[in-house]
């Protein structure tokens, strides 16, 4: 008997030992909750979000083993069918060899694009893509304004983490858990950004408060999951 219950416990034990703790894509944990945290993105559908000036989302976006994915060229960009101005968002991305996309938050439908009006956080492979020249162009830049220091930026292929908070103005991004981004929204140094990039003469550019956040169909295959948002 004593040998049986010396098996059996340690049965119990290798069992207990070979539950993961890794937490669950595109799920909030009990804290999460609490803290008032919403998912984007919850692994069955994309409920959340609409193709820009559109009521639906075109079928070249898939859910591919748990994942938001653009499949191919003219999925169209997306936003969020909610509206945020002062929030903090996360999400994990990851792109195709030579790809482009992005992530734009106060967005609007006003323009002809969704990057219209709305800044630009960078999503690109740094080593294959034809616009990786400059700096500011490459992953976790904000967007011909600010570039995103290499140590924060990963191959293509691999997954990302991005999480941009605005709060007022004030503008921070970390792209792998490393800063990228810090600065204040319609100060002298973000007008000087502005008046030194290619969004110099964009009439109404970064000037909303409150918009969409958007995903870049940029004709490179896409994927995004654990996209998750709090206001703020």
């Amino acid at each position: 008997m004593k040998n049986l219950l010396l098996i059996l416990s340690a049965v119990i034990l290798s069992s207990c030992a070979s539950v993961s703790t890794e937490p669950v894509d595109n799920t909030l944990s009990k804290n999460e909750i609490k803290e008032g945290w919403e998912l984007l993105f919850e692994g069955q559908d994309m409920s959340k979000w609409r193709n820009f000036k559109k009521p639906d989302i075109n079928p070249k976006w898939k859910i591919i083993d748990g994942a938001m994915t653009l499949t191919a060229r003219g999925g169209g960009n997306l936003i969020t069918k909610a509206e945020y101005g002062d929030f903090d968002l996360r999400l994990e991305w990851k792109i195709a060899e030579k790809g482009n996309s992005g992530i734009f938050f106060h967005a609007d439908e006003k323009g002809k694009q969704v990057y219209s009006h709305a800044a630009e956080i960078q999503i690109l492979d740094n080593v294959g893509a034809k616009d990786n020249k400059k700096d500011n162009h490459r992953s976790g830049s904000l967007y011909d304004m600010i570039a995103a220091s290499p140590e924060s930026q990963k191959l293509a292929g691999e997954w990302n983490s991005i999480r941009i908070v605005h709060n007022g103005g004030d503008l921070k991004v970390w792209q792998n858990e490393v800063k990228t981004v810090d600065i204040f929204i319609g100060s002298a140094e973000w007008n000087k950004l502005v008046a030194n990039s290619k969004f110099k003469s964009w009439e109404g550019f970064a000037k909303n408060t409150k918009g969409y956040i958007g995903l870049q169909d940029h004709g490179n295959v896409v994927s995004f999951k654990n996209l998750k948002i709090r206001n703020l």
